[in-house]
Formats: C-alpha cells, sequence, structure tokens
C-alpha cells in the first residue's frame, strides 16, 4: 500500500512529512506536542546527485502532534505541518531553484502535510504509520516504518517520548517531473526524527 513522492528537476531533496503531517487545525488533540522550541525534531532528506554522491537536507520550520500510549500502540496517531520554504541544503542557489516551480513551487505550496490513518504493531517499539501526505498539491498514502526511542521523565518536570523512522519516495507521484535526471535521481529518502512532550 506503500505510495511514493514526487517533485522535479534537479537534486531535489526533501520530502516532508514526518510521521505524519496534515494542517493542525485539522488534527485531534494529541497526547504529545512535538518539541520543535527546543529543536528536537527534524525532517531530513537524501538525494542520489547524478549516482556520484548525495545532496543531503532538510526543512527547518514544522509543528505538530501525536498520540502514544504503550498500553493501546494500535491507537497511536501523529499530525505535522511542515513549511516548504524552510528547506535548506546548505547550498542558498540550489535551495532557491528547489523552491522555485520547477520543482516544488513552494509559492503556490508552501506546506506539506501528514495525516496519519493507521498504526500497525511490527515489534517491541516498533511499527508502520499509515498516512495521508500532500505536497506539491497532490495527495497519496505512504507507509513509514517507525521506532520508539525511548520515554521518561526530563529533568524539568516534563514526560516525553521521542520517535524515528524513514521510508523511500517516488518523485513522480507528486506530480514532480525528473524525466530530465538519471533514474537513480527519481526517489528520495526521508528520515524523521521527533521528541515530544506529553500534554
Amino acid at each position: 500500500m506503500s505510495k511514493k513522492i514526487g517533485f522535479k528537476k534537479t537534486a531535489f531533496a526533501a520530502a516532508i512529512a514526518a510521521a505524519a503531517l496534515v494542517p493542525l487545525s485539522q488534527a485531534q488533540a494529541a497526547d504529545y506536542q512535538i518539541d520543535t522550541e527546543g529543536q528536537h525534531a527534524f525532517v531530513q532528506f537524501k538525494i542520489s546527485h547524478l549516482g556520484f554522491s548525495y545532496i543531503l537536507g532538510s526543512f527547518e520550520e514544522l509543528d505538530g502532534q501525536f498520540a502514544y500510549d504503550p498500553d493501546d500502540l494500535a491507537a497511536s496517531s501523529a499530525a505535522i505541518e511542515v513549511q516548504i520554504d524552510s528547506l535548506n541544503s546548505n547550498h542558498a542557489e540550489r535551495d532557491r531553484h528547489i523552491l522555485s516551480d520547477d520543482f516544488l513551487h513552494a509559492s503556490e505550496y508552501p506546506t506539506a502535510t501528514f495525516t496519519s490513518t493507521g498504526f500497525e504493531v511490527t515489534g517491541d517499539n516498533e511499527g508502520v504509520l499509515t498516512g495521508d501526505l500532500s505536497l506539491h498539491g497532490e495527495t497519496q498514502e505512504i507507509e513509514m516504518p517507525v521506532t520508539l526511542m525511548g520515554q521518561g521523565d526530563d529533568p524539568w518536570g516534563n514526560y516525553r517520548a521521542g520517535f524515528e523512522g524513514s521510508t523511500m519516495l517516488t518523485l513522480s507521484d507528486y506530480g514532480i517531473d525528473m524525466s530530465d535526471f538519471p533514474e537513480v535521481m527519481h526517489q528520495l529518502e526521508l528520515y524523521v526524527t521527533f521528541e515530544g512532550i506529553r500534554q
């Protein structure tokens, strides 16, 4: 059921979403608020550069929530929204090109969102999160294997839980044309890690 994702031309980079994304106004109240103020949440990508090396990057502005109950793992859910123009691949000119209408068209599609629709437990502290990822004006279902990294009290009186996950995205699935580039650049790896504070 995995669907993959798309972008367009040059070593594009980045997908978004991270374990689940959707406009926060539509998200259900969650047990955990993702800790973006403390820089403990990341949406990163890795894509081949012509088959010779890789381009690595991230989206630096995101917000979201997730629900997690160790006694009812199947009820886990997540909702995250990513600001597309927060893309950073450590090369300003390349970032401008990726954000242009050649690729992400950030002026027309300023956010990427994902809303989870299900969670399947696959092992101790592991599962597969399924959800709808909206990017570049298209919405597709994706699956992302995720792992609980840890949970517990922090030094400031909060209770935290953290997860990581990754998936491969096919860029053309989101209407981004990579046909001028080698096939090895038609997919990218999306990696997401986030830590949340129980509310």
